[in-house]
Parts: structure tokens; sequence; C-alpha cells
């Protein structure tokens, strides 16, 4: 994805950057990271998380024999997309689906098996930009934050109807905010007169809700709401929970999978997988390990990896990314 971020702080006075300084997060790494899958032609590989292009421009350039497959829910992203890649031909298809929906469309185009699989999680840099999408905090727009806005409920109607419990579960649960309670109260307090429909009323609201100490740390104190939100309209916790083991099913032996992730959430659940894949499985004390329980991926990064300072410098959107890879080394006995 193209230059996608935790949402970002309101130091930028709420001026987006042009899309022609967008520039795909560890770009280099993550090539590098999939290239021994993909030298031999005919490979296939899957941008999960298609966004502006960037990353899968970049595939399509450096490996001139592979096939790319590139998923995204949004379909105005699919559309300048489709614009930027279309010297590519054939090379290229372009799916509008979720990211857990990879077995599916996998199945429907006839691949069997793919060589490499990218994902680049979290909103994306045309998201944040487009002030009506209701992403960004920094700028007043709409509270809608669906990736996909031809489906599901908007960030609004979660707020204006979901019960004060619940409101509470999901800022702890997807924002780690640790003033939930409070906002909550106000939030609920505030809908009883009028629903909220823009992203500004909530920022005010959040703000006059939180002491003073939770105000001086963390940035802009609406991060972790919106945050909280933006995870809790689109699923992403729970599509990346499926995402994940589907995309390492439908790695051929030697395949490869490299994912980017923004915050401590994502990460998580990224590392979770692939360690479970990493692991030696065969009950203790058995003198020879049977090939069913030897690990099934191997790790290539120790921990995550961080972009570089100088990364950092030229792209503040690249600060929270954290890079995770895995090479498929066998297959499961099951399969």
């Amino acid at each position: 994805m193209q230059g996608r971020e935790a949402l970002p702080d309101e130091g930028d006075g709420g001026r987006p950057e042009g899309r022609d300084r967008h520039v795909p997060v560890m770009l280099k790494r993550c090539l590098d990271m999939l290239a021994p899958a993909l030298t031999e032609p005919g490979a296939v590989v899957v941008d999960c998380t298609l966004g502006l292009g960037g990353h899968s421009e970049a595939l399509l350039t450096r490996f001139p024999g592979v096939r790319l497959v590139a998923l995204d829910r949004d379909k105005e992203a699919l559309r300048l997309s489709g614009d930027r890649l279309a010297p590519y031909g054939d090379r290229a298809t372009l799916v509008h689906a979720v990211y857990d929906e990879l077995p599916e469309v996998l199945d429907r185009l006839g691949v069997p098996r793919v060589q490499g699989v990218l994902f680049d999680l979290g909103v994306s840099s045309m998201q944040l930009d487009e002030a009506d999408r209701g992403f960004a905090y920094a700028q007043d727009a709409p509270l809608d934050m669906r990736m996909d806005q031809t489906t599901g409920i908007s960030a609004a109607e979660v707020l204006n109807t979901y019960p004060p419990g619940e409101l509470v579960r999901i800022l702890r649960a997807y924002g780690e905010e640790k003033q939930a309670k409070r906002i909550v109260s106000a939030v609920v307090r505030e809908r009883d007169k009028e629903p909220f429909t823009n992203s500004a009323r909530l920022v005010e609201l959040i703000r006059d809700a939180l002491p003073q100490a939770a105000k001086r740390t963390g940035g802009n104190p609406a991060k972790r709401t919106f945050q909280a939100l933006r995870i809790e309209v689109n699923g992403e916790l729970s599509v990346l929970e499926r995402a994940i083991p589907a995309a390492v099913k439908a790695l051929a032996v030697g395949g490869r999978v490299a994912v980017l992730s923004y915050h401590s959430l994502e990460d998580r659940l990224v590392k979770q997988v692939f360690a479970a894949g990493a692991a030696n499985t065969a009950p203790p004390g058995l003198p020879v390990v049977p090939e069913r329980y030897q690990p099934r991926l191997k790790l290539l990064t120790r921990g995550a990896e961080l972009p570089t300072e100088e990364e950092v410098a030229e792209n503040r959107r690249a600060a929270p990314a954290r890079l995770r890879g895995v090479e498929r080394i066998r297959e499961e006995s099951a399969e």
C-alpha cells in the first residue's frame, strides 16, 4: 500500500501531502524480502492491500516475470491504481475484495498456489487525504471511516447507536484508550442531545473529556478513539485474523509473506501466526521428530524490522511501521 500509516498527529496542521509525495513504506526491504520467491517466470505475487499501487508497481517493475493479483476493498483505490498499472497489461489482475477473501479470489482465478504475498495494513494515504472519508481527525469531515463506502455502517452510526458498554470495550480493545469510560460518558450525553455526524465535534468532545495529564502525552488526544472506531467499522482485526493464516496456506513451498503493520494490535496477530507456523509441535521427549511436527515456516525477521531514520525523515508516515516476514519451508501433512 502506498504510504499507509497509523493516523497522523495534528501537528501537520491537517494539510494532506500531495499524492506525488506518497512513497510506499519500506519499499526496498519488502521487495528484497520477497525477491528469492519471485525469480521464476510465471510466479504469482499477491498485493493484499493495493491502495494507490506503489508496492504493486514496484513488484511488476522489479520482477518482470511475475503475475500480480491485487486486492482492495476501496473502489476508488482500484480505479486510481488501475490507471497506474495499465501499462503492465494482463500481468496485473485487480480485484474488489477484502483480503480475508484471498482463498476465494485465487480459486476464481484458477491459481492454486502463490509465490509471494504482501500486506500493508491500516488506513491508506488516499483515505486519509480525502477529507470526506472522515479518517483524519485534523480536518473536519463526515464521520464515515468505511474503507469500502458501498457497504457496512459508518463511524457515526457506531457512536450514535452502540450501547455504552460496547463503546467502552471498543475504545479499550482497539484504541488502547485508558480514558474510555470518560470519553464514552461524554459521547452518550452529547448524542442524546444531537446525533454525531462530523469529526470536529468528536475531537472537541474528547479534548474536553480528558484530564489535563492525559492530553500532555501521546500526540493528539483523539488519535486512539479514531483508531478504535476505524478498526470497528472495517472489522480490521477479525479480517486480519482470517487473512494471515489464509495467505500462509496459499503459499507454495519456498513462497514468502511480508506484512507491514502500524500498531501493536496488528503486529501481535501477525507475530502469533508466524511464530506458530515456525514452531516444532512435537510432544516433548520424542527421540526423533516426525515430519508432521516440523515447522512449516521459517521466520525471515528477528522480531519486527523498523524503518530507518532516513526513511522516517523522508516519509513521516513510515514512523510506526513494523515489518515481519516468513518463508514456507514445507507442506502441511493434512494438505
